[in-house]
């Protein structure tokens, strides 16, 4: 199956937390199977065909909120994106059946909640998002103390695997200490001057800055798992995963 639930521990009932795996699905190589990406090159009635499906997974009456992501930190209502895509890296809801929805091949999935499980988002955290402020955009947007959010990060680029130029870390580096800045950032033994970036590492001080403190992760590499997930790092030309974060209606919630 190509859709999976994520248990997590001290969540609310009534928030359901899903992620997708290239596993089964219409599309063809290079994008194969489940790709849900309109815009990365593959034939548009295969990818149709896949969200239909993965819609089909989800609790019944489920609509998906679509984004078109550009690694900004635009956070949306999602039910503005239900019939098109809007352009933003977030979005949140408080209704039920509505599920945001965020795309990645190597970038940074991030899905919120309140703990009373009445607001969530899902946020699409590239390194440029994370440094120019996409998660406090979205957890402002929640409308609750940082303090009464929980986070979940979905499967990632490796901090093994992840090898930037120098000119990421000191975009990290204007808000960041050099200690913390250094325990994210590896010197590369492959290239003088670059680093290997840890995006897990770096979101959890984001976070941690603004007084979330409840962080869990799937601690998954996309990169190292060609089997299960789309890379575009790896690969180059890919598919396209989801990570999607919603409410259930009053008449399924636990």
């Amino acid at each position: 199956m190509s859709l999976h639930e994520v248990r997590l521990q001290g969540w609310p009932e009534n928030v359901r937390v899903f992620y997708t795996t290239r596993d089964a699905g219409h599309s063809q190589a290079p994008y194969d199977g489940f790709n849900l990406g309109l815009h990365v090159g593959d034939d548009a009635e295969s990818v149709l065909q896949n969200r239909t499906e993965l819609q089909a997974q989800l609790p019944l009456g489920t609509r998906i909120a679509w984004l078109d992501q550009v690694h900004g930190t635009h956070t949306v209502a999602a039910r503005d994106s239900l019939n098109e895509a809007v352009t933003a890296d977030a979005s949140w809801t408080a209704d039920a059946g509505i599920a945001c929805a965020v795309m990645v091949a190597d970038c940074l999935p991030v899905l919120l909640s309140a703990r009373s499980g009445e607001v969530v988002a899902a946020v699409h955290a590239g390194w440029r998002g994370l440094a120019d402020g996409v998660l406090e955009s979205a957890v402002s947007a929640l409308g609750v103390a940082p303090r009464e959010v929980c986070a979940w990060l979905g499967p990632v680029i490796g901090r093994d695997a992840f090898e930037v130029g120098p000119e990421v870390r000191w975009a990290f580096l204007q808000w960041l200490n050099t200690a913390d800045c250094d325990a994210c950032f590896r010197a590369s033994g492959d290239r003088p001057g670059h680093y290997l970036a840890d995006l897990n590492a770096l979101a959890r001080l984001r976070l941690g800055a603004i007084g979330l403190r409840e962080v869990q992760s799937l601690n998954a590499c996309t990169v190292s798992d060609p089997s299960r997930f789309f890379s575009y790092r790896r690969d180059g030309t890919t598919g396209r995963m989801a990570c999607l974060i919603l409410r259930d209606s009053p008449k399924t919630s636990s």
